[in-house]
């Protein structure tokens, strides 16, 4: 069973309730004609004005029954629907927590946000009108027919036609307009995407002096949005009318073959005008499921979209228990082999080092030699293809993901902010250590200097992504995150390389202080940042070409030197 499904049925007793309210609405409608007939045949026709008086009080009666049980009704398809969107949104946001990056890859970030948002949206507003008039309408329209067959059988063959003629309508809207809209969604995916690309680069694109580029691609994917909605909207628009001239056509119907029927003494004025009120009621059974209809196919292409994504099962598994370490080795890599989906080669071959605690190794390369995807690997946001990596000893993926994740601090090679305050970010990962520990994780990243020049301080504002920071603020709030994680394992995935040689220095001096128990591993393009590693291991096209201290690569290396004396001097680099 989905998991749609399942959220829908943890409802089952407010539909319950709600379809108790639809059946005291649609029995009051349906003793309203028959009141109706009653009050003309016997009261005004005979000119009986009590008769008339107590008929009269009995249908306000029933309408207020009626009044309530829509009240009802209403009620609780508000609740179901607006509870059941929270559910799945909430089901699906944590669903899509648990991806790798392999399975965002596969949807796309603008996708997904599109299914979390938009297409929930439709789901919701489908199911509100699915609770009140897909299941209100089968009722009323059965009572109707039903009643109207039982006041004037000799014209229910009026009710019969115009039925038949509905029927073809909705057909024909289904089969062109479920295509249509399953293209909508899509559409609007890839607007998403255009316009959150945009907006993220909006500096590179001003840079570059491309506004007018961009808004044409903008424009290009807005037609055509708008070309296929102006199409859906054209068909329902078109849609309704047509239920309306057959509803009008039926009244004429009625009115014509009901004349000449009283004329003829075989019923009487009553009858006809309780079989019209009833051939209406059916009619607007069948307008209400046409606007059902309408909302349905765009639905259906989103619920097959949301369940897209929640069958998806996360190619990353962890474990429920993690297995107990019984040594502080740091972390081992043994013949490590990875290949991203789908490709030709693997991005990194036969890795095998280790990264001790207490010392700090270095990773360097050219780009592309797959320095990131080692860094990417040790938290598993990859899963190696071949291989195994060991943290104190035990392999990473006998780890609960809250064990692994609290031995290691990523500073990622993007500096990624949130919106909140810089106190929130930093405490992003540590949300109950002290403001005291977060000032020093601040002072050691070297974010306290521009800290303490901000009106608010730590309770600065931080834009969403960091915005209104620097390159060089952000990443030094990164590393001031993991620094006040204080984890067994630290990551410096090019972390330093927004920061100044001064700052970049002052740094990586402060780390000493407080990373002497951890394993430090540092990702960098600049050897003046690793130089004083304990370790530095050399990459080319994924594989270990050196490893050893700076000054035994110098000698040994020829890749390693090659990329030294291209970034430093002689004398440096004595």
């Amino acid at each position: 069973m989905s998991k749609i499904w399942k959220i829908i049925l943890s409802y089952w007793w407010q539909v319950i309730l709600l379809f108790g309210g639809l059946c005291i609405q649609v029995f009051a409608n349906l003793q309203l004609p028959d009141i109706m007939a009653n009050i003309i045949n016997n009261g005004i026709g005979p000119k009986d004005m009590d008769f008339v008086w107590s008929e009269g009080l009995r249908m306000l009666g029933i309408v207020l029954i009626g009044m309530v049980g829509m009240v009802i009704a209403g009620f609780f398809a508000a609740r179901i629907g607006t509870g059941f969107a929270a559910k799945l949104r909430e089901s699906l946001f944590q669903h899509i927590l648990s991806f790798s990056i392999d399975e965002i890859d596969q949807f796309s970030t603008a996708s997904l946000i599109t299914r979390t948002t938009n297409d929930i949206a439709a789901i919701q507003q489908t199911l509100v009108v699915a609770l009140r008039m897909s299941l209100q309408s089968p009722l009323m329209a059965v009572g109707a027919i039903t009643m109207a067959l039982s006041t004037a059988p000799s014209m229910a063959w009026i009710i019969g036609l115009v039925v038949a003629v509905l029927i073809i309508l909705f057909i024909i809207v289904m089969i062109l307009g479920l295509p249509k809209f399953k293209l909508i969604q899509q559409l609007n995916d890839k607007l998403n995407q255009v316009t959150r690309e945009n907006l993220t680069g909006l500096r590179v694109v001003r840079a570059f002096n491309n506004e007018k580029y961009e808004q044409d691609k903008f424009q290009r994917a807005n037609i055509e949005v708008t070309k296929v909605n102006v199409f859906t909207s054209r068909l329902m628009v078109t849609m309704m009318p047509v239920v309306q001239f057959a509803i009008s056509g039926a009244a004429l119907l009625v009115v014509w073959v009901g004349a000449g029927l009283v004329a003829d003494s075989v019923i009487g004025i009553g009858e006809i005008v309780a079989f019209m009120q009833y051939a209406t009621q059916v009619m607007i059974s069948f307008m209400f499921l046409a606007m059902a209809f309408v909302l349905m196919p765009r639905a259906l292409v989103s619920i097959k979209r949301v369940n897209e994504v929640l069958k998806t099962k996360p190619s990353i598994k962890f474990k429920n228990k993690s297995q107990k370490t019984t040594e502080t080795s740091g972390i081992q890599f043994k013949n490590v082999f990875f290949s991203y989906k789908n490709a030709e080669h693997p991005v990194l071959k036969d890795i095998s080092f280790t990264a001790e605690k207490g010392k700090t190794t270095a990773i360097i390369g050219s780009t592309g030699s797959g320095k990131s995807t080692i860094a990417n690997l040790i938290p598993r946001l990859y899963d190696v293809s071949k291989g195994e990596i060991l943290l104190d000893g035990v392999n990473i993926k006998d780890f609960t993901k809250d064990d692994l994740m609290s031995r290691i601090g990523l500073i990622p090679q993007k500096a990624l902010l949130f919106s909140g305050t810089i106190k929130s970010n930093i405490k992003y990962g540590a949300p109950n250590i002290s403001d005291e520990q977060m000032e020093k994780a601040a002072s050691v990243a070297g974010a306290a200097e521009f800290i303490n020049k901000l009106e608010k301080k730590y309770d600065s504002h931080v834009s969403q992504g960091g915005a209104n920071l620097s390159g060089g603020q952000k990443q030094r709030l990164c590393i001031a995150r993991a620094i006040a994680k204080n984890p067994e394992i630290f990551i410096f995935d090019d972390s330093f390389s927004a920061l100044d040689y001064k700052t970049d220095q002052q740094v990586r001096a402060n780390l000493k202080t407080i990373t002497a128990h951890a394993a430090v591993i540092i990702v960098a393009q600049r050897i003046s940042t690793i130089k004083q590693a304990d370790q530095i291991i050399v990459l080319e096209n994924g594989a270990i070409v050196g490893q050893g201290t700076h000054s035994d690569l110098m000698k040994k290396c020829k890749v390693y030197k090659e990329i030294a004396m291209s970034q430093l001097s002689k004398k440096e680099l004595a």
